[in-house]
């Protein structure tokens, strides 16, 4: 059973998850075909968002590298990126079982009525992977630790999705859908609590302003596309800072490839190079909801499906359908926000006192950040940047804090498979947006790493209260029915 998930997985999320919602189809009773479809839409859109990201990524390397070393940061934590993450997560002991061992304690959960989410998030599993392996490799390769860490962190998550579907389905109209994953669910007590603060504010609650107000404030300026390349244009001028304050110097060093270069070459270089990645950034922002209608378009047969079926083994009951979050990430106020914050957090990056880690490969991240802080802010531009802000700025500090870990894992995951991904590079440590800035898993790995056995007893005890509260509101709503 081990050798057959780890084999599955090592495909990835393109070819497993098709597969997996193929299987899925046909056991809730869809005919072959239209599984098949349902499957291959899903990997399509997972394709087309490794793509856009990938552009995102290896686009912004090289300026975010450029500012680094002109400006002669010293950051010692290495951004792996959520595939370094995923790989640590799933080549574990305890992410190779990870998928059928959540699926056991889903199916006691809504047996026992303390969740009312059928988590059919595979892919996203690894997250519940990930604080395991973590937790794993901390407490010396402990399988008992390894399998709490990500048993409690799906529990929690689970309870989450329960407390914030309504509240989703309603602001993004998505009846009888629930997002039972970690990353996302995290950011929610942020968007609780600051949003109340904000409201508080004289003024600040009169700035409503959503991402469709701004485009027709600004007009096309206010467009994610024409934003996209605004931002990403100002962030290459920057990332060709060196060359600018050293012409002669550029000059030279293209004439080591090219000795026919003049000085107008080189000015047309940056130009270029500015221009370019100006387009590539607002193709990102283009693109990403272009490529989110792919997901929906698979996932929503499935959804109704199983919701028809859940409907007749559960007596008609009220069950939620546990969706990836790429559904969503494709919201106007998403791709704003996000823009937004990107030079904003990397600026941040540098002079915050303590912090090691400067967002790279994790920048495509971003996006995750926000589908379960708008139904908060009712997409809000103003709220949500702020929300978004200081959670990032935590989120730094959890990075920093769990490098060690992450490095410790990683390292043993490279040593084993040979795993490129998860191969860091020589005198850094490693880290990630994506899972290692969430609040969950910072907490999850505190109470492990720190507080051992009364970490245990905490978590457990949380847990249970959550459950308990989440029963006792699902049996009073079926009473009232």
């Amino acid at each position: 059973m081990e050798q057959i998930f780890s084999y599955i997985i090592s495909f990835g999320a393109s070819v497993m998850m098709p597969i997996l919602f193929t299987i899925i189809g046909l056991c809730i009773g869809m005919n072959f075909g239209k599984a098949l479809k349902s499957g291959l839409f899903v990997g399509v859109g997972f394709v087309g968002l490794g793509v856009v990201t990938a552009l995102l990524t290896t686009n912004f390397n090289t300026p975010l590298s450029s500012i680094s070393d002109f400006y002669h940061l010293q950051l010692k934590v290495f951004d792996m990126g959520w595939p370094a993450a995923a790989a640590v997560a799933y080549n574990t002991a305890v992410g190779a079982l990870i998928i059928p061992i959540c699926l056991g304690v889903n199916f006691l959960m809504l047996v026992t009525k303390t969740t009312r989410t059928v988590n059919i998030d595979l892919w996203n599993y690894w997250h519940f992977a990930f604080i395991g392996a973590v937790a794993y490799f901390v407490m010396g390769e402990s399988l008992l630790w390894g399998y709490f860490a990500a048993i409690v962190c799906y529990i929690i998550t689970l309870v989450c999705a329960d407390l914030t579907a309504e509240k989703f389905q309603k602001y993004y109209d998505l009846e009888g859908i629930s997002i039972p994953q970690p990353f996302c669910q995290s950011f929610m007590p942020f968007a609780i609590i600051i949003n109340k603060v904000l409201d508080k504010i004289p003024g600040f609650s009169k700035l409503d302003v959503d991402a469709e107000g701004l485009k027709k404030k600004f007009g096309e300026l206010g467009d994610p596309l024409v934003l996209g390349v605004i931002v990403g244009g100002l962030i290459a001028l920057f990332g060709e800072a060196g060359h600018i304050a050293d012409f002669s110097g550029y000059v030279k060093e293209l004439q080591q490839t090219d000795a026919t270069t003049t000085s107008t070459d080189a000015a047309m270089t940056i130009v270029k190079n500015v221009l370019s990645l100006g387009v590539i950034m607002g193709a990102v922002m283009e693109l990403i909801p272009r490529i989110t209608k792919l997901f929906i378009d698979g996932l929503m047969p499935i959804s109704e499906k199983t919701k028809e079926l859940v409907n007749k083994k559960f007596n008609g009951k009220k069950v939620y359908i546990g969706m990836s979050p790429a559904l969503v990430i494709g919201h106007p106020t998403t791709l704003v926000v996000s823009l937004f914050l990107i030079p904003t957090i990397l600026i941040l990056a540098v002079f915050l006192p303590g912090n090691q880690f400067l967002p790279l490969a994790s920048l495509a991240g971003m996006f995750y950040l926000f589908p379960m802080v708008l139904p908060y802010t009712k997409g809000n531009v103003a709220k949500t940047f702020v929300i978004g802000l200081v959670a990032l700025i935590f989120g730094l500090y959890f990075v920093t804090d769990m490098a060690p870990a992450f490095t410790k894992a990683a390292a043993s995951v490279f040593a084993e498979t040979g795993d490129k991904a998860a191969q860091i590079p020589d005198g850094f440590s490693g880290g990630a947006i994506d899972f290692a800035s969430s609040l969950f898993g910072w907490i999850i790995y505190k109470c492990t790493s720190s507080l051992r056995y009364v970490g245990m007893g905490l978590l457990t005890a949380v847990t249970l209260v959550m459950m308990f509260i989440n029963r006792r509101r699902i049996v009073k709503s079926e009473s009232k029915k």
